[in-house]
């Protein structure tokens, strides 16, 4: 069984069409710096902010380790907040700790939203806001672009474009320097090699596919048996040290090899319009489906979304709807994994999410047989549960 992919993949098709994606992209900000990863960017924001050790950043209770982790190893104590049901800070019931210095605001799901409020309130505390778009490459945030909300915006190339690595840190204002150590030869050979061997098992390259697999096999040897499918992470009990060695930060000031850049110059209309197709014919094939229903409402008009979210009624029917898509190779996720200390509060859709919110991916290198086939596989496992 091939498992869907659950990142962009290089084929053909990636290099026709538009060149233009039709809407506002973070990497449209006047100063821009890619990096290796979302998470480096992070790392980045922390380092040109001034975040000293012991100073305060605000972060969501509903999050991947991989936004909490640079936090930390730019040695800020990290402050969790609770969201509301739109996935917004909850303001009222944030009282920011002194010392201060930033809130990171995660743009989730690629379904970007107005930061008006959260930019009046920062502006009224002195505290610089970081706009996290590794789910929002592109798109308009109500009044604003995706990005423009920040003081800094931070964004997760390997997400929208068929990178192997990248990460982008971007502002309205020039950034403060940083000097990067340079992709080695070995890793801008391994960045093709990555980019080959994934299209080639995805059948993305015609007339290339059977001659690289071969060549791959010899690569690798006798192809491992397959093995239980691997959870987004491991238990949620993991220490500190633990969940930031499993996050794999030790690249966060390197550069990324020149693919990445040369990538990011592919057509962007494709990417648009194919997540937007694939996102539509999640949310319409779930709509009626026993104990789940779409998060949220129709696409908006200028969006890219990254996962079409999927609210289930129980935390047991979630955890067996997971399991289910896993085995069965579907491109879904799950941020299940609560880092160490975040606190239970009142009303906090985050702490909701964790346990009851799938992530449905609909990237543009996902086809509609693959959808078709989740949204099978949901309708079957769904069956099974008692009503």
């Amino acid at each position: 069984m091939t498992r869907q992919p659950t990142r962009p993949t290089f084929g053909w098709d990636n290099l026709g069409g538009e060149p233009s994606a039709g809407l506002p992209a973070v990497d449209d900000l006047p100063d821009t710096r890619l990096l290796s990863s979302g998470r480096a960017a992070l790392f980045a924001a922390m380092k040109a902010l001034g975040v000293q050790p012991g100073d305060t950043v605000l972060a969501p209770s509903y999050h991947c380790p991989t936004l909490v982790a640079p936090l930390r190893l730019a040695g800020a104590r990290v402050q969790f907040y609770p969201l509301g049901p739109d996935g917004l800070p909850a303001l009222a019931a944030i009282t920011p700790e002194p010392g201060t210095r930033a809130i990171v605001v995660a743009q989730l799901f690629g379904l970007p939203r107005s930061l008006a409020a959260v930019r009046a309130w920062c502006d009224a505390r002195g505290i610089a806001l970081v706009e996290d778009c590794a789910h929002s490459f592109f798109g308009q945030a109500g009044e604003r672009p995706v990005g423009r909300w920040g003081d800094l915006a931070t964004a997760s190339v390997s997400k929208f474009f068929p990178v192997t690595e990248g990460g982008l840190l971007a502002g309205a204002r020039p950034l403060p320097a940083q000097a990067l150590r340079p992709a080695g030869a070995k890793q801008q050979l391994k960045a093709w090699v990555d980019l080959l061997e994934r299209a080639s098992e995805q059948g993305r390259l015609a007339g290339l596919n059977t001659a690289l697999r071969a060549l791959f096999r010899l690569k690798n040897g006798s192809p491992k048996p397959p093995g239980a499918p691997r959870a987004d992470g491991p238990s949620q009990d993991m220490g500190e040290p633990a969940m930031m060695a499993d996050c794999d930060l030790a690249r966060s000031e390197n550069a990324p090899p020149a693919l990445t850049r040369q990538l990011l110059a592919l057509p962007r209309r494709r990417i648009v319009e194919r997540r937007r197709a694939h996102y539509e014919t999640l949310h319409r094939l779930t709509q009626n489906l026993p104990g789940t229903r779409p998060l949220f409402g129709p696409l908006p008009a200028q969006a890219a979304p990254y996962v079409m979210p999927l609210w289930v009624d129980s935390p047991e029917a979630a955890e067996t709807v997971y399991a289910a898509l896993r085995a069965a190779g579907c491109a879904v996720f799950r941020w299940d994994r609560v880092w160490p200390g975040v606190p239970e509060f009142p009303n906090d859709h985050g702490a909701l999410w964790r346990t009851q919110l799938l992530q449905l991916l609909c990237h543009q290198d996902l086809t509609e047989p693959m959808l078709a086939r989740t949204c099978d596989v949901l309708t079957q496992t769904l069956a099974t549960l008692p009503r």
